[in-house]
């Protein structure tokens, strides 16, 4: 999994003051799920990864690429 991803949500949880209990708990997912999320261990859904971005205020924008085209 990228770094930005776990990096940015472990710090957007922190910002709002909320423990992972309580950001796993309005989530939907397990405190060991978002604590592996946040630690980039795993291999999360992307469903679950969305579920604890849209409890912090957030969306995942993907970028997709094709390898074949050259970045401009």
């Amino acid at each position: 999994m990228n770094e930005a991803i776990p990096k940015t949500i472990r710090e957007r949880r922190k910002l709002l003051g909320v423990d992972q209990k309580s950001l796993a708990r309005i989530s939907g997912i397990s405190v060991h799920a978002l604590s592996d999320l946040e630690t980039g261990k795993g291999n999360p859904t992307l469903t679950t990864v969305e579920k604890v971005l849209d409890a912090l205020g957030m969306t995942l924008i993907p970028i997709l690429r094709n390898p074949e085209v050259p970045d401009a």
